[in-house]
């Protein structure tokens, strides 16, 4: 699976762009089957750095790598995967689903 298109690349906003926005938008997901690790991207360098949403044994805001999503391995090789139905939705929801 190809974990980000053109197309949600094009909706991301550049890293530090929303900084003062109090609930900023969450444009795509990404998650291990195999886990309960999820994240949840915001901002992107337009390379390989993510800012959002990282929703592990503690969520919190921070960055990740794409290329550190892609090189994950689970169990029977199975791969981090991108929620192709995730709609963008404000900061504020997805917060409320991991509290």
């Amino acid at each position: 699976m190809m974990l980000l298109t053109k197309d949600i690349t094009a909706k991301l906003p550049l890293l530090y762009s929303q900084e003062n926005e109090e609930d900023p938008m969450v444009v795509c997901k990404f998650f291990a089957i195999w886990t309960k690790w999820t994240w949840y991207g915001i901002e992107f360098d337009g390379e390989d750095l993510f800012f959002g949403y990282v929703a592990g044994d503690f969520p919190e805001l921070g960055y990740f790598r794409l290329s550190e999503l892609s090189e994950l391995n689970g169990p029977l090789g199975l791969k981090i995967e991108r929620d192709m139905y995730f709609k963008a939705q404000p900061l504020s929801k997805i917060k409320a689903l991991h509290e």
